[in-house]
């Protein structure tokens, strides 16, 4: 529970630093800045969580998300979990038109001018003028009023533009064998489908059957550990995949 505890109080300080870091996670302002073939802050923290989600999934989400953490505040009011399905598509649907707006964007201006981290944030600061306030509550809200209404964690689920970045990484991990945490089950037949492993899952996933396959093979796992703590027979663990071997043992 100690993992626990620390993931919570990380998730706590990352979203009072929200007012800081919002711009740094703005899809906006990745077109703002590619009409001006500018790569900036968000464009950069975007690919690093691409890239760190091949070897290390989506622990972003569990451990700094400040999203999450909003998300994870909500669970006071409603800890339900939402609807699964087809809705878990509709972040996808956002993303591609998205990135297609953002590669237009800089097709259109036709070069990349420079770097500028603090593209268009004052003193590396989002939150520094009465529009930006404006903007900040508007997502706060955006986040937090559907969390409360509908259930764990469903900007997650529904609507959030970084989680395919991530999510992305991982098929490509899977993809190319290469070495990555999960998730996994060691001796499953202790599991005596107590349920506590799905009760703990603040994304809803349904642990206990996924473990029947040894490991937690699922887009919406963020790797937080809850099931790990929650399981009364310890019978989950973190766990890395190993490159697979070719025919030759090379």
């Amino acid at each position: 529970m100690k993992r626990q505890r620390l993931r919570k109080l990380l998730l706590i300080a990352s979203l009072l630093l929200f007012p800081i870091t919002l711009y740094y996670f703005s899809p906006a302002l990745i077109i703002n800045a590619g009409l001006k073939g500018i790569i900036n802050g968000s464009f950069i923290v975007f690919m690093l969580m691409f890239v760190l989600s091949i070897p290390f999934g989506r622990l972003f989400c569990a451990y700094i998300c400040p999203a999450g953490g909003l998300q994870e505040c909500a669970f006071l009011v409603n800890e339900n979990l939402p609807r699964q399905g087809w809705r878990n598509y509709i972040k996808y649907i956002i993303w591609t038109i998205w990135l297609l707006a953002v590669t237009y964007c800089y097709c259109q201006y036709g070069k990349i001018v420079k770097i500028d981290f603090l593209f268009e944030t004052e003193n590396g600061i989002s939150v520094s003028t009465i529009q930006s306030y404006v903007i900040y509550y508007g997502i706060v809200c955006l986040i937090f009023i559907p969390s409360v209404l509908c259930g764990k964690r469903v900007f997650c689920h529904y609507f959030c533009w970084m989680a395919p970045f991530m999510v992305l990484g991982m098929k490509l991990r899977k993809f190319l064998h290469l070495p990555g945490i999960h998730i996994k089950a060691k001796e499953k037949e202790k599991c005596i489908s107590c349920s506590k492993c799905n009760k703990g899952c603040p994304m809803g996933i349904d642990v206990a059957n996924e473990i029947k396959n040894d490991v937690i093979d699922n887009s919406e796992c963020i790797q937080c550990g809850a099931c790990i703590d929650s399981c009364s027979k310890q019978i989950l663990s973190y766990g890395i995949s190993k490159r697979k071997e070719n025919d030759n043992g090379k």
